[in-house]
């Protein structure tokens, strides 16, 4: 069962920014929506209150109106886009090359169909289970959410309920310096829907009202953003933008954001080993030559593929590489004797 649906928030006019479209701005190579929508790779469908533009994954497409009309409004037509996504599923087209003139604009038609806008409600989700009770509310612009997050929220609401004894609304974030974080929430699916409807009921629609209003009438568990996490850190500024490209790059980080980059890049949904593959890559470097580290790391890959990809292909394959290069180096050592055959 799917433990969550998810709404993203990506329409705001981004003035501080000069009015750049701020989910497309390039954050270690992927944009800044993408990234997101990575983090919550796990939702059943996915929400974007946003323009359509190509993105990493397919999801339905939403807009308030009036367009600009403030993250409450937004929320709530997110909210409606995800009933509907709900309430009418599209089958799968027979063949998979004869793809239906509306389904999501993905990365790999871009450069084939630049022009190509799709509608603003596509439904990519053809599942039939019921609609989960909870709902992941996130903005689009948090270059440092990860799945972690997603699961810390959801940790903590269950325990939470359970330490009660008692459903709550929700959990959210605060950030570190305890200001509460509404677009980095997860709330019951039935009290978001009535708190919205109790708001327009009270100031005649949800134009321009403040996301607190909102928060301040639920029931809600805060999650206090772990040391380090950044997880909260959205990006308003260009100096924003920049502090955040500066830290991915840093030592600790710079290699899985690239791997991630390639990854999403490329189109592929894998999680290998990288430990693996760099010892592979150092013991062909070390004990071939160093050029034989890339060449090498690429045919594990190929073979992989050929027979028939997943991590167990990756594994088996990287196996096999590290053995033939041990194998390799022990024959250069001067105290190696030849096998008595």
């Amino acid at each position: 069962m799917t433990t969550y649906d998810a709404v993203v928030l990506a329409g705001g006019a981004a003035k501080r920014l000069g009015g750049v479209d701020k989910p497309a701005v390039q954050v270690g190579g992927r944009a800044l929506l993408d990234r997101v929508l990575g983090a919550c790779a796990a939702a059943g469908t996915t929400v974007v209150v946003a323009p359509p533009r190509p993105t990493v994954r397919p999801v339905v497409w939403a807009r308030e109106e009036p367009a600009g009309g403030g993250p409450l409004a937004a929320l709530a037509a997110g909210v409606d886009a995800l009933e509907r996504a709900r309430e009418h599923r599209e089958p799968e087209p027979a063949d998979a090359d004869q793809a239906p003139a509306d389904r999501p604009l993905e990365r790999a038609d871009a450069d084939r169909a630049p022009t190509y806008r799709p509608p603003e409600h596509n439904s990519a989700d053809s599942s039939s289970e019921p609609a989960p009770d909870l709902l992941l509310v996130l903005s689009a612009d948090l270059p440092f959410l990860a799945d972690e997050t997603v699961g810390l929220l959801l940790g903590a609401l269950d325990a939470a309920e359970q330490a009660a004894e008692a459903p709550l609304d929700g959990a959210l974030f605060t950030d570190s310096g305890g200001r509460d974080q509404p677009l980095v929430a997860v709330y019951r699916r039935s009290a978001l829907r009535h708190g919205l409807d109790r708001l327009r009921a009270e100031h005649g629609g949800l134009t321009g009202l403040p996301l607190r209003l909102l928060t301040t009438g639920l029931a809600l568990t805060r999650v206090t953003e772990p040391e380090g996490s950044r997880a909260a850190f959205d990006c308003d500024t260009w100096e924003d933008i920049a502090e955040a490209r500066a830290r991915i790059r840093e030592h600790e980080r710079v290699l899985d954001e690239w791997i991630t980059a390639v990854k999403d890049e490329l189109g592929l949904d894998l999680d290998v080993d990288t430990a693996l593959l760099l010892d592979l890559a150092r013991d062909a470097a070390h004990g071939v030559a160093r050029p034989a580290a890339p060449l090498t790391t690429f045919l594990v890959g190929y073979a992989a593929a050929r027979a028939g990809g997943g991590p167990e292909a990756v594994a088996e394959a990287t196996r096999k590489a590290v053995a033939l290069a041990a194998r390799w180096a022990d024959e250069d050592r001067p105290d190696t004797k030849p096998d008595a055959e």
